[in-house]
């Protein structure tokens, strides 16, 4: 019965929400566009899907400087510091030889990510600044020239998988250290014969780190945006075509290549490029109407700006009770939220993100249910918080409780109804009130919280659904 009802549920949502994806496109003939229409359909993707909550590290010798040079405080995102004018390149370039991450310990971090209820991590293999957390054969600026010399990423990636947490590996294109680079346009000869190594040392880092990490289950792509590889349409899709042969499941997000027109995320016919949206970056979706029927994640910092270790977080930083809501969002609308840490130069992951871990891992043990696996329901969003649901249960997850102690829930005509309620912890049943229909018709209830009940944090109501014998004609025509 409970398989019956799960497919009618999923029919309804996927009706609901491919509406936003059936717009009229555009014609543009592409060779680099995107080449695949709608949403993968495979093992891989669909467990990218169920994940729920991710972590993110940025982490490399930006973490030594941690947001100050010569007693002077750095105001941008401390992974950023060799870009300041108070940064001299060549103190910058020589960090790496004072990096010894003694206090580091991947099997601690794993461990506190399996905690705080991560199901996929995303670590910085190498930021703009080009330093390699591996020992790549293709640059001596890596991990094995340093103090340290162990294979960074290999102890994170092992860890990672020993709890059962999925890695993927960011990869900046940006590589300040590599002679080769250009941001913009490369004019002069010497220039175009120096792009087209740089080029070819991507491209070997990229295939390196694909051989040597198989377990990795895909690349999160930053500093795309340069002018000078947006121009690389035919090299950068024939890359990505490489690479996916060479790793087929491989997950790579929007951010990795533009069009031969220059669009990026999106090609020119308004498609999206890549297996999922990576456009929302400390930001989140107002509706489900803004992801446009296509997967999507969420990556986000504590402090506002702050992905690499900076000792002096200012303005406003984030509570768990703020993360947890943007995780809950996210998930009511069919995505993923990533939550980022910036351990400092020795390996401590900061007192500050270690408290957010253990309180999210608190409220995740008792409701992680509410998250994994589920997705958006189609039910107009209430006050009080979210809908998320898997099979024929929909969780309301409650933020904002109301002063009458009644959920308020509005189901539209379609042939599912409610048949039990019960808090998801301790599975003490509540009523169910049927409160009638409203002017279009839809059935309208109220879930009627015990007056006595206190919580200090975010809790969740259970909806279990079946089918309704009323408005079947009306559900039928919503199937076609």
């Amino acid at each position: 019965m409970k398989k019956i009802l799960f497919l009618i549920i999923l029919i309804s949502n996927i009706a609901f929400t491919q509406g936003f994806a059936q717009t009229k496109r555009s014609s543009i003939p592409l060779q680099h566009g995107t080449h695949r229409l709608g949403k993968r359909t495979d093992a891989e993707m669909q467990k990218w899907r169920q994940y729920g909550l991710g972590q993110f590290i940025h982490w490399g010798v930006y973490a030594i400087a941690g947001g100050h040079w010569n007693g002077k405080y750095y105001p941008g995102a401390a992974e950023w510091i060799r870009s300041w004018k108070e940064m001299p390149d060549e103190d910058y370039d020589n960090l790496y030889k004072q990096f010894n991450p003694t206090a580091f310990d991947a099997k601690k971090w794993a461990k506190q990510a399996k905690y705080m209820g991560a199901k996929y991590m995303i670590i910085t293999t190498k930021h703009h600044d080009g330093f390699c957390i591996w020992p790549s054969k293709y640059t001596d600026y890596t991990i094995k020239n340093t103090p340290y010399q162990k294979d960074l990423l290999k102890e994170i990636v092992d860890a990672y998988d020993a709890e059962g947490i999925d890695v993927y590996l960011y990869f900046s294109i940006i590589d300040w250290h590599q002679k080769g680079y250009r941001s913009a346009l490369p004019a002069t000869t010497e220039e175009k014969a120096g792009y087209e190594e740089f080029k070819q040392f991507t491209r070997n880092q990229l295939i390196e780190l694909l051989t040597n990490y198989p377990t990795a289950k895909g690349l999160w792509f930053d500093g795309t945006w340069d002018k000078a590889w947006i121009e690389e349409a035919k090299f950068t899709d024939d890359l990505e075509t490489e690479m996916r042969a060479l790793r087929p499941g491989l997950i790579i997000g929007s951010r990795f290549r533009a069009d031969e027109n220059g669009k990026r995320h999106f090609d020119s016919n308004g498609d999206l490029m890549g297996d999922y949206e990576q456009g929302w970056e400390r930001d989140l979706p107002n509706s489900i109407a803004d992801v446009n029927g296509n997967d999507w994640d969420c990556v986000m910092t504590i402090p506002e700006n702050q992905w690499g270790y900076h000792s002096d977080w200012r303005g406003y930083v984030k509570t768990s009770y703020d993360l947890i809501d943007m995780l809950v969002r996210s998930v009511s609308m069919d995505g993923n939220f990533v939550l980022n840490f910036g351990p400092d130069g020795k390996g401590n992951i900061r007192p500050e993100e270690s408290k957010i871990a253990q309180e999210m891992g608190d409220w995740m043990k008792v409701n992680s249910e509410a998250i994994y696996g589920c997705s958006y329901t189609g039910l107009k969003k209430q006050g009080w918080g979210y809908f998320t649901q898997k099979d024929n249960k929909i969780y309301l997850t409650v933020f904002n409780r109301p002063i009458n102690n009644m959920l308020h829930v509005e189901i539209p005509k379609g042939g599912i109804k409610p048949v039990k309620a019960y808090f998801l912890s301790g599975n003490k049943s509540v009523d169910i009130i049927n409160a009638g229909r409203n002017k279009q018709n839809n059935s309208l209830y109220n879930i009627a919280l015990p007056a006595d009940y206190i919580s200090g944090q975010p809790f969740v109501i259970v909806l279990e659904i079946e089918k309704s014998a009323e408005d079947k004609d009306i559900y039928q025509q919503a199937l076609t």
